[in-house]
């Protein structure tokens, strides 16, 4: 770390704050359940204020999970998955054991600017995780880190800086959120414009006033059938031919008939478009299957293989392509051609049918069983319409059509061979490509600028953390108390407080414990205002105080309030921002 500004001091975040974790209740217990206390998992955390949260603990469940209930203005760390994630609390609450709480000691440490530091430092945390399926830090590395202390004063002014500039920033995040959000939105919308006919209407429009001749989508299909029919005449020819044999009577009526579409619900197509059925379009394959067993007499080599994971909606994610050992009648059947429709079999629901086109992006690449690919009859068809059809209208259709297990939920080959799919004329498809490529790449450039400031704010939130805690950020005054004198002053008091006989935390102690000061004695003899913490202090919860001792200053906390006998009043520094709550009993 580079010299510290003048009246800094470093020190390591044990010695600022008293530090624990939460626990979890049983779930079998209802009546730890459904209390008045916050219980805070890492769902909860946002980087900011932690207001309302999904369950929330009853005493007795506090108790029994062995959490701790923490005040206003806690700092909350995530330990586990999401290190280094953050939270301020806003009221009295309690957390599960994956979340570790810092109470700072407020006359030295602004909780606020704990949070901050924490902030720039999540990089750091998140290099300390350990662990195979799930990575966490411990407590202990936590406390070890060294943090720079500025003058009490200029924390309050570094915190009330970072809150403005980081709310500006936030804000400007948010609008880019949203500018992405609708991106995507509008690139949905074409996509449904275009394979529903609505994209090309002023298109269709226009070439009907030229009463320009064009073949229709039914007369497409017409020719696509036949050249379906001959190709499969021309591949039994070939295997009869192979057999020695000569075709026998009325061979031809074996032809399988194309599966015909369920057009009962379907929304109706422009003039001049036909609804036909997968099968109808294109012949439909499904891969090798991996672990194949063959007889070790079988020759195999290795070839690249499409997985589910590259297979993803409306792309092909290729940063990883691993080979597997195929036969050559393997290789020969199921290499990718250019042109050829992806559709996956199975995954997550939302997951069903989504896909893209190969354009051989790797050389004599096939596809596994779990990958279907559909290679169109007829070079009329635009593959792209296709597949973005599938991923858009083919999105819900897959859902309701497929088949779910207890994990995983798939389609087949039936399934696909149904699918409806809008056949448009063959110069419109081409219209309609050439238009949705225009808006695309609009949308392209769009994105990536929106993706870049994304970038950029993050960038510039961290050089703003690294300049506040450089002590960079704002006028340090010459009159501000040095950050040593109030940590002398904190060791000061940890080591009077070391010398003070522990509180033996047996069950039969427990006694013992509720015997300490009531905070209406501690406000009685103060005869003034008091800090809360400080007020706290004086009752034993500065000490690593039990659960339910701190339960109770809580209920007496309401119980003086509820009578008429508590003034709370908040401290703020010079910039009106709230730095602790002070108490004073009123007259009974």
């Amino acid at each position: 770390m580079s010299e510290l500004p003048k009246g800094w001091q470093l020190a390591r975040l044990d010695e600022l704050c008293e530090w624990g974790s939460g626990g979890t209740p049983r779930r079998s217990e209802p009546s730890y359940f459904g209390g008045e206390y916050p219980w805070i998992t890492i769902s909860d955390l946002n980087d900011g204020l932690v207001g309302g949260t999904a369950e929330f603990l009853t005493e007795s469940g506090i108790e029994s999970s062995a959490a701790k209930l923490v005040p206003e203005r806690t700092v909350l760390v995530a330990l586990y998955g999401s290190i280094g994630k953050l939270g301020i609390t806003t009221q009295p609450s309690t957390t599960n054991q994956a979340i570790a709480y810092a109470l700072p000691n407020e006359m030295a440490f602004d909780p606020l600017y704990l949070f901050h530091f924490l902030r720039s430092r999540r990089h750091e945390l998140t290099l300390q995780g350990t662990g195979v399926t799930q990575k966490n830090i411990y407590l202990g590395d936590i406390k070890a880190f060294v943090a720079p202390v500025a003058p009490r004063s200029e924390q309050a002014r570094i915190v009330a800086k970072l809150e403005e500039l980081l709310s500006d920033l936030d804000a400007g995040v948010a609008e880019l959120k949203a500018a992405q959000k609708k991106l995507q939105q509008y690139r949905q919308s074409l996509l449904k414009a275009a394979v529903d006919g609505s994209l090309t209407a002023p298109w269709r429009e226009a070439q009907r006033k030229l009463d320009a001749p064009t073949e229709t989508g039914a007369q497409l299909l017409q020719r696509i059938l036949a050249e379906r029919r001959a190709r499969w005449e021309a591949k039994q020819l070939a295997k009869f031919q192979e057999q020695g044999k000569a075709p026998p009577k009325d061979w031809q009526k074996k032809y399988p008939e194309p599966v015909q579409p369920d057009t009962t619900d379907l929304p109706e197509l422009p003039q001049g478009w036909v609804w036909a059925s997968l099968d109808m379009l294109g012949e439909i394959a499904s891969g090798v299957a991996k672990g194949t067993k063959r007889d070790d007499n079988v020759s195999v080599r290795e070839v690249p293989y499409l997985r589910v994971a590259n297979v993803q909606r409306g792309y092909l994610d290729l940063s990883e392509v691993k080979t597997i050992l195929a036969t050559e009648r393997d290789i020969e059947e199921l290499t990718l051609r250019t042109g050829d429709v992806l559709f996956n079999e199975g995954g997550d629901r939302d997951k069903l049918g989504r896909g893209w086109v190969w354009h051989d992006e790797v050389a004599e690449c096939i596809h596994q069983n779990h990958v279907f690919r559909m290679r169109a009859y007829s070079t009329d068809l635009q593959p792209e319409l296709i597949s973005h059809h599938g991923n858009t209208f083919g999105k819900l259709w897959f859902q309701t059509a497929g088949k779910q297990t207890t994990n995983l939920a798939s389609i087949n080959m039936s399934m696909l061979r149904s699918f409806p799919v809008p056949v448009a004329p063959p110069d419109e498809q081409k219209e309609i490509l050439a238009q949705m490529q225009v808006q695309l790449d609009s949308l392209d450039r769009q994105e990536e600028a929106t993706d870049l400031a994304m970038k950029q704010a993050i960038a510039q939130r961290q050089n703003i953390l690294r300049a506040a805690f450089a002590g960079q950020l704002v006028p340090q005054d010459p009159n501000d108390e040095p950050a040593s004198v109030l940590l002398e002053r904190i060791r000061a008091e940890r080591a009077e407080r070391a010398k003070q006989p522990k509180v033996r935390r047996t069950k039969q102690d427990k006694e013992i414990a509720a015997v300490v000061k009531k905070l209406i004695d501690v406000l009685e003899q103060a005869s003034d205002w008091v800090p809360a913490q400080e007020a706290f202090r004086r009752c034993g919860v500065a000490d690593g105080a039990l659960t339910e001792r701190i339960e109770e200053l809580y209920a007496e906390l309401r119980k003086l309030d509820k009578a008429g006998r508590l003034a709370v009043e908040p401290v703020t520094d010079a910039e009106g921002r709230k730095l602790h709550d002070k108490l004073k009993l009123l007259a009974g």
